[in-house]
């Protein structure tokens, strides 16, 4: 789904008063935007859990994302880095 779109769907739901959090590939797009709570990650197109069989990434993207729902501290609108390298979804298994 386009960057776009989720961030400015994730605002209108917010408004209603439902917390969101969105995953973001394009951190230009998330900071024109501004979704209100969003996880940038370093990830190619169409891996935004990163790559395929790495499931303890995948499970550090979707802890790290959920935590944003729960983060007091967190204003919105907020944009956090992943902390994670680029991974190249290029595995033959």
């Amino acid at each position: 789904m386009c960057n776009q779109t989720v961030g400015l769907v994730a605002g209108a739901i917010e408004r209603a008063g439902i917390p969101t959090v969105t995953i973001q590939l394009l951190r230009s797009i998330a900071e024109k935007v501004k979704p209100p709570r969003a996880l940038w990650v370093p990830f190619p197109h169409g891996y935004p859990l990163g790559a395929p069989l790495e499931p303890e990434l995948q499970r550090e993207v979707m802890k790290a994302a959920l935590g944003l729902a729960v983060d007091p501290n967190l204003r919105a609108p907020a944009i956090v880095d992943f902390p994670a390298p680029a991974i190249r979804p290029n595995r033959a298994e």
